[in-house]
This record gives C-alpha cells, structure tokens and sequence, in this order.
C-alpha cells in the first residue's frame, strides 16, 4: 500500500500529463481551420448578400426614376460593391480543401 502512492503520482505524471496536453494541442490545432461545411455556409451567405445588395440597387434605381432624379452615383458591377475575394474562375471545392487560397 506504500508503494501504491508513488506508483500513482509517476504514472500520473510521465503518462497523464503528456497525453492531456498533446489530446488539448490537437483539439486547439483542430479549432484552428475552417470546415467544409462552414466554408459552404459563409459562400451561401455571401451570395445571398450579393443579391440583396442587387436588390437594393434596383430599388433605388426605380424610386429615383419615379421621383425624376439623375442616380446619385455610378452603377458599379456587383464585384465591386460586395468586394467578391473569390478569384474567377476558381471553384470552391480547391478552397475548401486548401489547396488555394484568397488573399
């Protein structure tokens, strides 16, 4: 029974301590990345904005219209006014795999 306390106090250190740091290391490097799946929901919701912000575009255009009024600024085409960070032509499944990346 003597031994049995210090016996406990080794194994608790050389073996529990290290496994629950490395177990909290891959859990905090896990956390890190973006999922597939919410990289597929901030796409859905960047191109619902896109189309609201289309949406609001025209509606100012035709009270403008109806009021008689010159646009108060020029039209600019959607990717200017959402700021579209996606490069053209680049499909979103080599995002979401990290194989490209946007800056």
């Amino acid at each position: 029974m003597e031994n049995l306390i210090p016996l406990t106090a080794i194994i608790a250190i050389f073996v529990g301590m290290p496994w629950l740091i490395l177990h909290y290391l891959t859990k905090w490097k896990q956390a890190k990345s973006i999922t597939v799946e919410d990289e597929d929901l901030l796409d859905e919701l960047h191109d619902i904005a896109r189309r609201l912000d289309e949406r609001m575009h025209t509606i100012e255009r035709i009270i403008a219209a109806d009021r008689g009024e010159a646009p108060r600024a020029p039209e600019l085409n959607k990717d200017e006014r959402l700021g579209d960070f996606r490069s053209p032509g680049q499909p979103t499944e080599l995002r979401s795999r990290g194989l490209r990346k946007d800056y």
